[in-house]
């Protein structure tokens, strides 16, 4: 299944993707079943009420899936398909050939950094250049590098602590990806990660969710960023230093994952700070990220 959230007639509801083409709203499969709506009010109870859910919408769509009236994908404005997780947790340096692009050694644990949730956009929406206070007396200006990097994100569909990387799978809901957008000047002032990824705008992510039973194998998957149309980054997800299931054993060990949380799992070469030579990206910009099996995510840079 693929799930997403969507802005129709005004109103924001959750709903399935059917065909590539047509969406069947939640809360209407929730109505034509007769069950409690208050599971589908938002995508935050949804994910709560996932493990309840799923052989639920499983059975109704084999059978009954043409009795509740679907709506084009292209009448809706699609949303970020997480509106409101209570963490986004990301991986530096988890690609071989990103560690290998910037002269860095591949860290022997998982390198752990959070992105603020209100960073969260969706997919058509505009990353915004902000400006910024060199000095606190200055007037602030416009970052200097604004860089891309495409990421396969984790969705956790159940509470999840010490788990181990045998369990792991059980916890994910699906995938989705993440643009994790970054001020490259102010990471590197900084000597942190959570301001310069942290910015409004500065995590794209979606276009929709696609559920771990799709994806049986999310360590084999093309994953590519094109900027105007130019391949920027191009690689697989094998390709990552630990895999999805080391990274969740990983962090569930110290912070408790709940429903809809958004782990990103790393970038692959090719991000612009590294390139000969540097490539920051510019007003106007169009960004489309893929990944295998999920889809596109494209934002316009403002």
């Amino acid at each position: 299944m693929k799930f997403l959230n969507y802005r129709y007639n005004g109103f924001i509801n959750c709903g399935i993707l059917l065909n590539s083409d047509q969406i069947l709203g939640l809360k209407e499969i929730i109505t034509f079943l007769g069950i409690d709506l208050s599971l589908v009010e938002n995508d935050t109870a949804f994910f709560n009420n996932y493990a309840e859910l799923k052989p639920v919408l499983e059975k109704f769509l084999e059978k009954n899936a043409n009795k509740v009236e679907s709506i084009p994908l292209s009448k809706v404005k699609i949303l970020s398909p997480v509106l409101h997780p209570s963490k986004i947790i990301c991986l530096g340096l988890n690609y071989r050939d990103h560690a290998e692009e910037t002269g860095t050694k591949l860290p022997k644990l998982p390198m752990l950094f959070s992105k603020a949730p209100s960073a969260i956009i969706g997919h058509e929406d505009s990353i915004q250049i902000p400006k910024v206070r060199k000095k606190i007396d200055k007037a602030p200006k416009p970052i200097q590098f604004l860089d891309y990097e495409v990421e396969l994100a984790v969705i956790i569909g159940t509470i999840c602590k010490n788990v181990t990387k045998e369990e792991a799978h059980k916890y994910i809901l699906g995938y989705t990806i993440l643009n994790d957008v970054s001020a490259r000047m102010e990471q590197m002032a900084d000597k942190q990660f959570f301001r310069s990824k942290s910015f409004d705008t500065f995590a794209p992510l979606g276009p929709w969710i696609v559920t771990a039973d799709e994806i049986t194998d999310p360590m084999n998957l093309k994953i590519q960023c094109r900027v105007n149309g130019k391949i920027m980054q191009d690689s697989n997800t094998k390709n990552m230093n630990f895999n999805v299931y080391e990274i969740i054993s990983f962090i569930s060990e110290a912070i408790t994952l709940l429903p809809g949380d958004v782990i990103g799992t790393g970038t692959p070469a090719g991000v612009g700070v590294a390139r000969k030579p540097p490539s920051s990206l510019k007003s106007g910009d169009t960004i489309e990220m893929f990944i295998e099996k999920i889809g596109t995510l494209r934002n316009r840079v403002l």
